[in-house]
């Protein structure tokens, strides 16, 4: 029975549970609050009938005194005893009216005994055989008499009783519009509550696996600041959650982009390599003049291929740097090491001028020498390759804010402001015409990105007509301290 009643509680609204509790908490109050107003209410009311007995015993005690007799001195429905004490034995005196004495005079008798030993008036409450509840008196009228009067406490019953049922009638209907009205209350104060649940109920209905972003929010203003902070809080985790989801549909999409292309990348000199091979075979059988040239073909691509691969597994380690770090930092001089790539770009690119503006004579730090001249290299070989021939490239050293800075700038046409944000994704190229032999696998941009990323700085691009300018800037402190994860920057 009791695991039933707490399954049907535990299956109760919260307004409805609350409304109970609250009705069992205003019933205790209810019972503490009766209880002692009845008690006082008694308590009022014996002692104003303790009042009465005293002053009509003042009375009674002078005329017995006087006269002998209670004549004129006695109260309806009053009982009355007269006893002669001697050593201490009450003796009853014989009654003016046989109406003053109950049936049974022992209770009479026993207070009678008692006084005359006390010597002080005394009270007691005695139910009286077929007469109810009365207050006994009693007190000494003259040496060896004492006088015993009853006053019945009907009359305080009643009013008690009537209290009593007063209370009942009107503590139970305060009790009942306490509940169903403190339940609308609660009701009406806990709605946003249940609204807050049917956006939930929204939320699990959406499908999170077509949309990044969540159409649903809280935006009802209703309810005290706790409700209000709830649903701050509510709506902050929605867009924690949008913001999630956003990331990782983003990554998501980029992984299945870069799957792809590389895929594509890779089947293409395998292709090759494949051709080439059955070529060789055949050469080899039929044409031995031939061999050498396809050999030399079968290489290239599977160079080819290598670089694609040794450029891959380099982002792999890029991106779980907080593993196992690419880098062998070492303290560097940066403008050595674009001196040197500037050479190694006049020999490979002759048909474009390259200038070195004047800058500091030396400017050491702390990184990976080779990584920093491969991100060189790759910015360089960049802007040879989707600049027309004798395109000016420029390459300029500096210190701008504590922080070293390498700007590689050409005056070729410049990239689309629709392509600038997707330059340094890998397998990006902005030419889609442009042929794999001179527009190269898309991953150098994001190589180098990812290798200035590890090294704690940044590579920022600007582009116009007539000027594109990459600008790599690496802070003095050196590379990102241990976990630090490009990736999640930038995949």
């Amino acid at each position: 029975m009791i695991g039933r009643l707490r399954r049907t509680y535990r299956a109760m609204r919260l307004g409805t549970r609350l409304a109970l509790g609250l009705g069992v908490l205003s019933l205790v109050v209810f019972g503490v609050v009766g209880t002692a107003l009845t008690t006082y209410m008694r308590d009022y009311l014996s002692a104003q009938l303790d009042a009465q007995l005293a002053q009509g015993q003042i009375a009674q005690s002078k005329s017995i005194a006087d006269y002998g007799t209670l004549t004129g001195k006695k109260y309806y429905s009053w009982f009355y005893a007269v006893y002669d004490v001697a050593d201490g034995t009450p003796e009853l005196r014989r009654p003016e009216d046989p109406a003053d004495l109950p049936e049974d005079v022992d209770d009479f008798t026993a207070l009678a005994r008692a006084q005359s030993a006390a010597h002080t008036e005394l009270l007691r409450t005695e139910h009286l055989r077929g007469k109810g509840e009365y207050r006994l008196r009693a007190c000494e009228v003259e040496p060896g008499v004492v006088l015993v009067s009853a006053a019945p406490m009907d009359d305080i019953e009643d009013t008690v009783g009537q209290l009593i049922a007063i209370q009942a009638v009107t503590f139970g209907l305060a009790l009942m519009t306490l509940v169903v009205a403190g339940r609308g209350m609660l009701r009406r104060g806990l709605k946003p509550l249940s609204d807050m649940a049917h956006t939930a109920r929204g939320i699990t209905s959406h499908d999170l696996t077509d949309s990044a972003r969540l159409p649903v929010r809280h935006d009802k203003r209703s309810g005290g600041p706790e409700v209000e902070e709830l649903r701050t809080a509510f709506n902050t985790m929605l867009e924690h959650i949008d913001d999630s989801l956003a990331v990782r549909a983003e990554a998501e999409q980029r992984l299945r982009r870069f799957v792809a292309d590389a895929s594509h990348e890779l089947r293409t000199p395998l292709m090759s390599v494949r051709g080439y091979a059955d070529l060789f075979q055949y050469a080899a059988a039929n044409a031995p003049e031939e061999r050498d040239k396809h050999l030399a073909r079968l290489r290239a691509e599977a160079a080819r291929m290598g670089f694609l691969l040794d450029d891959l597994l380099l982002l792999a380690r890029l991106d779980a740097a907080e593993v196992e770090t690419p880098l062998r930092l070492r303290e560097a001089d940066l403008v050595e090491l674009v001196e040197q790539a500037a050479d190694a770009f006049r020999v490979t690119h002759a048909d474009h001028s390259l200038t070195v503006a004047p800058g500091p004579g030396s400017l050491k730090l702390a990184l990976d020498p080779q990584r920093i001249r491969q991100v060189l290299d790759n910015l360089l070989t960049n802007a040879a390759m989707h600049t027309p021939a004798g395109t000016q490239v420029s390459v300029a050293v500096s210190m701008v804010n504590g922080a070293a800075q390498a700007r590689i700038a050409d005056a070729g046409p410049g990239i689309p402001p629709t392509d600038r944000a997707r330059v340094f994704d890998r397998f990006y190229r902005v030419d889609k015409a442009r042929s794999r032999d001179r527009g190269g696998s898309g991953l150098g941009l994001a190589v180098a990105q990812s290798l200035v990323r590890a090294h704690g700085g940044r590579i920022d691009l600007t582009s116009e007509p007539g000027a594109t300018v990459f600008t790599v800037t690496i802070p003095l402190t050196g590379a990102a301290p241990p976990g630090h994860n490009p990736a999640t920057q930038h995949v």
